[in-house]
């Protein structure tokens, strides 16, 4: 069954970087578009960026330039590196992979908390 486990959140002090993992099994990860949402306390779901499996990127507005997507595909790992955090990032951080439309899977989130 597909599985992603994020690794990677703790706290950090604003300006400080962090970066997140996610290990994605249970499909074939080389050829799927994975992606980075997160959302804050009080805050909707929000979309942070995206990879395909050739490796292009898209990032929201709010993170771009200080967020960058990648991946290694020989270790089916998805990764966010988060650079200048402000304490408008904190946010739980979670890794998406969209089989279909209509199906999603999610991992189980990491807690990102920027300190001002």
């Amino acid at each position: 069954q597909v599985q992603l486990v994020e690794s990677g959140g703790g706290l950090v002090q604003a300006g400080g970087s962090r970066r997140l993992s996610c290990v994605a099994s249970g499909f074939i990860f080389s050829i799927n578009t994975m992606g980075w949402y997160r959302q804050a306390p009080g805050k909707p779901h929000e979309w942070v960026a995206d990879i395909t499996g050739g490796g292009s990127t898209n990032h929201a507005d709010s993170v771009k330039g200080r967020f960058t997507i990648s991946r290694d595909n020989a270790k089916n790992t998805v990764y966010l590196q988060m650079n200048s955090l402000k304490p408008e990032d904190t946010a739980v951080y979670y890794c998406n992979y969209r089989q279909t439309m209509t199906r999603n899977y999610w991992g189980q989130g990491t807690q990102v908390t920027v300190s001002s």
